[in-house]
């Protein structure tokens, strides 16, 4: 059962990873249809490569962007995209068939079965959504909304933190094991968690509106703190969900706040008495939050290469599992512990 959930979140962890090398290779309206099952069969002969980019022609992205396609061209694009969609059917398949299987033997637990149907719900709508947020670079402009880019990638994150928050109760649940609880350092690592979250949607914004190659200096924006762009459009609040200077001074600023959060959170951990796994969960978080700053940077001041902007956004990704681990660990035990480490 645990072996199961967590496949099933390093399967959205890699479908977040490809979805990441789609969006950055400019692939993901290159399929302007959405077919659950045929779709699932990629083009076998020339003539239905054919018929693929012809169906491709006839929206915007090719018609102002890509009009020098040729067909070799265009399946250069087509298969990291046909390979985003095949993972997320593969998804669908790792839950539904063992969920079936699980379910006819009789070993989900009544407390466990509304968690699978979460899990479940959420995987469908994340399948919806990718559908929906596709769909806005079909009309008239050729790419997608960076805001039904933040839902889509959202959705994932938070599938994949709720899929992987009930593997670990799965884990724990026959632990003897007790473990004190730290309200505080728990506070606190709600609070970045929550900060997190806010940095992840302003990510999504950065690579929607393609804010990352703009100001591509660290510390400074260009010669300012604050270049003049960050205010330049009106009303003021614009600026900081569809400016592309604000966005991304935002998205830089969310990062420092995240970097002194993870340091009190360390700071405060060294006074505590904490089990091995508490403290484990403390190290992994504070050493992925300035790794992952790091590679923000590099992945700015460099403009963005694929290699790099892919890394960043999966260490997004493993820094929620951090999160989420260590908020895990301070939530679901009892008072005592028979073994304690000291800081």
């Amino acid at each position: 059962m645990v072996t199961w959930l967590l496949f099933g979140c390093f399967l959205i962890f890699l479908m977040v990873v490809i979805g990441g090398i789609t969006r950055l290779t400019k692939s993901g309206l290159s399929i302007v249809e959405w077919d659950l099952v045929m779709g699932a069969i990629p083009p076998l002969n020339q003539e239905e490569w054919m018929v693929m980019f012809n169906k491709y022609k006839q929206f915007p992205e090719y018609q102002k962007l890509h009009y020098h396609f040729t067909l070799s061209d265009f399946k250069s694009i087509f298969w990291w995209e046909y390979l985003h969609r095949l993972i997320g059917r593969l998804i669908g398949l790792v839950f539904i068939v063992p969920f079936i299987y699980f379910w006819v033997k009789g070993r989900i637990s009544k407390s466990l079965m509304p968690k699978l149907l979460i899990i479940f719900a959420l995987g469908a709508f994340q399948g919806f959504l990718g559908w929906y947020m596709v769909k806005s670079g079909l009309v008239d402009k050729p790419y997608v909304s960076h805001y039904r880019l933040a839902i889509h990638l959202v959705a994932a994150f938070t599938t994949f933190a709720y899929t992987f928050w009930v593997a670990l109760t799965e884990i724990y649940k026959n632990k003897k094991l007790t473990i004190p609880i730290q309200p505080f350092l728990k506070k606190l690592t709600v609070a970045f968690l929550v900060v997190l979250a806010v940095q992840i949607i302003y990510g999504a914004f950065v690579a929607g509106l393609k804010a990352g190659y703009v100001y591509t200096t660290w510390p400074k924006m260009g010669d300012q703190w604050i270049a003049e762009g960050v205010t330049a459009m009106q009303p003021w609040y614009v600026n900081f969900i569809e400016g592309l200077a604000g966005v991304q001074f935002l998205h830089r600023y969310i990062a420092y706040v995240l970097v002194v959060l993870a340091a009190i959170i360390w700071y405060k951990a060294r006074k505590l008495n904490l089990v091995k796994s508490q403290q484990y969960g403390v190290n992994l978080l504070v050493g992925m939050v300035l790794l992952q700053v790091l590679l923000g940077i590099l992945t700015l001041i460099w403009s963005v290469p694929i290699s790099l902007g892919v890394i960043h956004q999966a260490g997004a990704f493993i820094l929620l599992a951090f999160n989420i681990y260590l908020l895990h660990q301070l939530s679901h035990q009892k008072k005592e512990a028979p073994e304690l480490v000291a800081a």
